[in-house]
C-alpha cells in the first residue's frame, strides 16, 4: 500500500482548506519563526510531493535540489518571482499562482492609497492624535483632488484594469497606459490612451504600478523617471518593491521632484528604506492589497485546488506559463 503524498503548507490556511487537502495527502504546516523557516522548509521538503507557499518563502534551485520528488509548488500570490520557475520546469516541478481571484480587492487598495496620499489621510491622522489641532484653518493639510485628474497605469493587467475603471467611471479620470502590447478593451471601455513611458510620466499626477517583478522590469522606476514626472505627481505601488529603485525615490521625495508616495510594497521586506519612514507624505502599507477575508480564503482555495489537481492527475486551474505577466494587455 503506498504511503499518502506530503503535503507541505508554508503559512497558516483556513482550517477546512487544511482539512481538504488532508484528503489527498498528509498535510504538514511549518510552525516556525522566519529565522529558522528556510532550513526547516528544506528539511519538512525532503520527501514532499507537494508545496503551498507564499512570496516570502523562496523557491530556488538549492531548495528544489532538496526536493526530489517534489511535483507541484502551489504559490498563494499572483505574482511568482520567488520562484526559479525554469529550474522547477527543469525537474518536471508545476508552479501555479492564484490570479483574478485578488484583482479586485488588490485594485480596490491601489485605489485607497492613491486617495490617501492624494488627500493626505495619514498626515492628518497623525495629526489630530498628536493633538496639534487648534482650530480650522483653510490652509490645513491642503491636497490634492482625483476627480479628472490624469492617471497613468504601467501595466494594464487584471489588476491595473480593474483600478483603470473605477478611476474612469467613479472618478472621471483620464487614463493613460504603458505596455508592450495594444489593449483594445481599455481604448474602448475606457477611453484609455498608450502613451511612451516618459509621456505618460510626465502628464499624470498618479502614476500607479501593476508589473510582475523580473530583470526587464526591475527598477522600472529609477532616478530617470522620477525626474520625468510632474512636481505635484504621486507614485502608487501594490506591485513588487523592486520595480521602484527606492533609493532614488527617497531622494525625489526629499528635493521635491514628485509630491508623495503611497507604497504597499518594498525591495526588501519587511526592511523599510529610512528615507521612506520619515516622509510625511509618504503612506506605508505592510502588503496588504490582498488582504480581505474573501480574497485571502479565496487564494488559499485556489493553491488547494491547484495542488490536488496535480495530485490526482489533472491539469491545474492556474499554472504559470514560465513568463510573468499579469494578462491580456499586460505590460511586459
Amino acid at each position: 500500500m503506498s504511503r499518502p503524498a506530503r503535503i507541505v503548507v508554508s503559512r497558516p490556511l483556513p482550517p477546512d482548506v487544511l482539512a481538504r487537502l488532508g484528503e489527498h495527502g498528509s498535510v504538514e504546516v511549518l510552525d516556525v519563526g522566519d529565522d529558522e523557516r528556510p532550513t526547516a522548509l528544506r528539511r519538512r521538503l525532503a520527501e514532499a510531493e507537494a508545496l503551498v507557499c507564499c512570496v516570502t518563502e523562496r523557491v530556488d534551485e538549492r531548495l528544489l535540489e532538496a526536493a526530489p520528488a517534489l511535483r507541484v509548488v502551489a504559490n498563494v500570490a499572483v505574482g511568482y518571482d520567488n520562484i526559479d520557475v525554469e529550474a522547477a520546469r527543469r525537474r518536471g516541478v508545476t508552479v501555479t499562482n492564484t490570479p483574478d481571484v485578488l484583482s479586485e480587492t488588490t485594485a480596490e487598495f491601489a485605489l485607497a492609497l492613491i486617495l490617501a496620499t492624494l488627500r493626505r489621510v495619514c498626515e492628518a491622522d497623525r495629526f489630530v492624535r498628536s493633538g496639534r489641532w487648534q482650530e480650522w484653518d483653510p490652509q490645513l493639510l491642503v491636497g490634492h483632488d482625483l476627480g479628472g485628474a490624469t492617471v497613468g497605469i504601467v501595466g494594464l493587467g487584471r489588476i491595473g484594469g480593474c483600478l483603470a475603471r473605477r478611476l474612469r467611471h467613479g472618478f472621471g479620470c483620464r487614463i493613460l497606459y504603458w505596455g508592450r502590447r495594444r489593449c483594445d478593451w481599455a481604448e474602448r471601455e475606457l477611453d484609455a490612451r498608450r502613451a511612451e513611458r516618459e509621456e505618460l510620466l510626465s502628464e499624470s499626477r498618479v502614476v500607479s504600478l501593476h508589473l510582475p517583478l523580473d530583470d526587464e522590469t526591475r527598477h522600472w522606476i529609477g532616478e530617470r523617471e522620477l525626474a520625468a514626472m510632474r512636481p505635484d505627481a504621486v507614485l502608487i505601488n501594490t506591485a513588487r518593491g523592486g520595480v521602484v529603485d527606492e533609493e532614488a525615490l527617497v531622494q525625489a521625495l526629499r528635493s521635491e521632484r514628485i509630491w508623495g508616495a503611497g507604497l504597499d510594497v518594498f525591495a526588501n521586506e519587511p526592511t523599510v528604506h529610512d528615507g521612506l519612514l520619515e516622509h510625511p507624505r509618504v503612506v506605508l502599507a505592510p502588503h496588504i492589497g490582498s488582504a480581505s477575508e474573501r480574497t485571502r480564503r479565496r487564494m488559499a482555495e485556489l493553491a488547494a485546488d491547484n495542488v490536488i489537481a496535480v495530485l490526482t492527475g489533472q491539469v491545474p486551474p492556474t499554472p504559470v506559463a514560465g513568463r510573468q505577466g499579469d494578462d491580456r494587455c499586460a505590460s511586459v
